[in-house]
């Protein structure tokens, strides 16, 4: 049987509390409560999201940026509200906002720098 196509994504943090605290705060997600207690699911469709505790041998200090190579995207229904309240806020943006075949893009870093790019075109 072949592969369907993605069905988790998981991001490992230093700081679950404080990556858990900025996904709900900056992007609205909200904790799902099921998974594991090393390891926060949020309640995204239609691919699920969560954040995990690092695994054992993971240094993300050891890196420029965690998860290069991978372009993580994430539907948003108001982008440039994100987008004005984390620059806001002091939070790197990597890219600013500009329309294009996405709908409203622009990516910023999360507090453990991955780049995370939020688009609002379906």
């Amino acid at each position: 049987m072949p592969v369907t196509g993605p069905d988790f994504i998981s991001l490992q943090v230093r700081d679950l509390d404080a990556s858990q605290a900025f996904y709900e705060q900056y992007l609205g997600l909200v904790r799902s409560q099921a998974g594991p207690p090393h390891a926060v699911v949020f309640e995204t469709t239609p691919i699920a999201f969560a954040l995990r505790d690092l695994i054992p041998g993971t240094d993300l200090d050891s890196v420029e940026q965690p998860g290069i190579g991978i372009a993580l995207w994430l539907h948003a229904t108001d982008v440039q509200a994100i987008h004005d309240t984390l620059a806001a806020d002091g939070h790197t943006i990597v890219s600013a906002p500009i329309d294009g075949p996405f709908g409203r893009t622009f990516t910023f870093a999360d507090p453990d720098g991955y780049q995370v790019t939020l688009h609002d075109r379906a």
